[in-house]
């Protein structure tokens, strides 16, 4: 008996590493700046595959690795070196969310290529010309209190938060390298459903209508 359930313990945590290493990895939402999509506390399943087999959209939401500056010095609460070393464990298995300490969570606005500014005479987000009407946004929300007009390069994303007056963004960081667009290789997947807490388990889906009468990025 002791044999059967420590095979069974060992497979259950390869598995899981498996699966988070190459298909789905948990995250937690630290901040407002998703809001009133996603909410500080929540759980997310991240799904892997996206960028990879699977295409980026505008739209989706992402989880990226900070490109750096992005994120705030942190203090670490003080945990016990036996505690931290459990937590490691089981976030590099999969059994807990991954931490925000190098990632950030925002939505995809613009693909390589496109032509993203703010804001028109009506004071919308365009996109390759075409405006978008921001059924995502936060109640309350304006598309952008900055003014801005970008070439998203190649290779990069421009994400924005739905709680635009309260999310660090690609606005915050025109004066970079690539204007403010965050590198492909930074995503970690796309959010695609939020699995706790339990009354707000839902499948976060892409506001395709927002984004259905954008062209393709000239060429």
């Amino acid at each position: 008996m002791l044999r059967e359930t420590a095979i069974i313990l060992v497979g259950a945590l390869v598995l899981s590493l498996v699966v988070k290493t190459f298909f789905m990895q948990a995250f937690y939402i630290p901040s407002s700046s998703m809001e009133d999509t996603l909410q500080i506390g929540d759980r997310v399943l991240v799904n892997k595959l996206t960028p990879g087999p699977f295409d980026l959209h505008r739209g989706d939401i992402v989880v990226f690795k900070d490109p750096g500056g992005w994120l705030p010095a942190t203090t670490e609460a003080e945990q016990s070196s036996l505690r931290q070393a459990f937590d490691a464990g089981l976030t590099y298995i999969g059994l807990l969310p991954q931490d925000s300490g190098e990632h950030l969570i925002k939505r995809v606005i613009g693909l390589p290529g496109d032509e993203v500014a703010c804001c028109d005479s009506e004071g919308r987000l365009t996109v390759n010309g075409a405006p978008l009407d921001e059924t995502q946004l936060k109640p309350g929300s304006v598309p952008s209190e900055v003014t801005f007009a970008i070439t998203v390069p190649q290779d990069s994303l421009w994400v924005m938060g739905d709680n635009r007056q309260n999310s660090r963004d690609s606005r915050g960081h025109l004066g970079d390298p690539g204007g403010g667009s965050i590198p492909l290789e930074n995503v970690v997947g796309v959010a695609f459903t939020r699995v706790w807490p339990a009354d707000r388990m839902a499948i976060l889906r892409n506001p395709s209508a927002v984004f259905a009468q954008v062209p393709d990025a000239a060429k």
